[in-house]
């Protein structure tokens, strides 16, 4: 199978991974590892920790995979674990983020901030977001994804996609304006 792999479907893959092939789930990995490398890098701070959390959410998708229906593509289909991944992994580190330490990073307004400043400033006031505030944000703003897509992804509405995006933004506002203030 290995020499045809890469002409194979998706859904092929999927029903010889299901008959226990592992190398159809192997080309499926290779397949989608940057989407899934893409999505988990905006949550994560580390290059282990973006590690685990790759193999955490291709774990959840082999597990789940006989609940794939083939109403939606494959590639939403394992987008949508992915960020729930990302979610619950946000929820269980934000403790950990919380106990950050503002150091040295400090809000510039200036225009002559540079890029690496910004990132640091961005990064700290994303830390102090709860794990629903920081997946709309960074779904919404960093990502540029539609309410609709967000909402597919989540499982929310469109209305609470919208409030929450509205009361993680003003929570952001909040956090860079306090320690602007520092």
């Amino acid at each position: 199978m290995s020499a045809q792999t890469g002409e194979l479907t998706d859904e092929r893959l999927i029903q010889s991974t299901l008959t226990g092939d592992d190398e159809a789930f192997a080309a499926l990995v290779v397949r989608y590892k940057r989407r899934i490398l893409g999505i988990a890098a905006r949550f994560t701070r580390s290059e282990a920790e973006l590690d685990d959390l790759c193999q955490e959410i291709f774990i959840k998708v082999y597990r789940h995979l006989a609940k794939f229906r083939g109403e939606a593509p494959f590639e939403h289909w394992l987008s949508r674990i992915g960020i729930r991944a990302c979610y619950d992994h946000l929820r269980k580190t934000r403790h950990d983020r919380n106990e950050m330490a503002l150091d040295d990073v400090e809000l510039a307004c200036a225009d002559d901030v540079s890029p690496k400043r910004a990132r640091e400033v961005l990064d700290f006031a994303l830390a102090k977001l709860s794990a629903e505030e920081r997946l709309v944000i960074t779904l919404l703003e960093l990502e540029e994804r539609t309410v609709e897509e967000i909402a597919e992804l989540t499982g929310w509405s469109q209305s609470n996609v919208k409030i929450r995006a509205y009361r993680a933004r003003r929570a952001l506002r909040t956090i860079l304006e306090t320690h602007h203030e520092r």
